[in-house]
């Protein structure tokens, strides 16, 4: 009787150890859940945003974009690399001596 539990016991841990035989892995139930979340997402039918940008060049430290654009980016003159964008809509050169500075302003159509 000794050795029938001990052989039993030892099936059960063979089968136990033996990858891919769990009928609910967590990789399935992953797997399982992240199906049922692409299958409920709603292919939006919008038409499609464009993104038109303009550069403006002024000369002194400050560039400021026109009416509803925002900077997305700044040059600066005499090889300056430091610069800041204040409220959105202007560009600051920082160095010293600036003889231009260019805003580079865009908004979704």
């Amino acid at each position: 009787m000794k050795s029938t539990s001990c052989v039993f016991l030892l099936l059960i841990l063979v089968q136990l150890m033996i990858p891919g035989t769990a009928p609910c892995s967590l990789d399935s139930i992953v797997d399982t859940k992240i199906k049922e979340v692409l299958n409920g997402l709603e292919i939006s039918t919008s038409p499609t945003k464009k993104m038109s940008c303009v550069s403006i060049t002024s000369s002194g430290r400050l560039s400021s974009c026109p009416a509803g654009m925002v900077v997305t980016g700044c040059a600066c003159g005499y090889g300056c690399g430091s610069w800041d964008i204040r409220g959105e809509t202007t560009c600051h050169c920082q160095c010293s001596t600036i003889d231009w500075t260019t805003a580079r302003c865009c908004h979704l159509t």
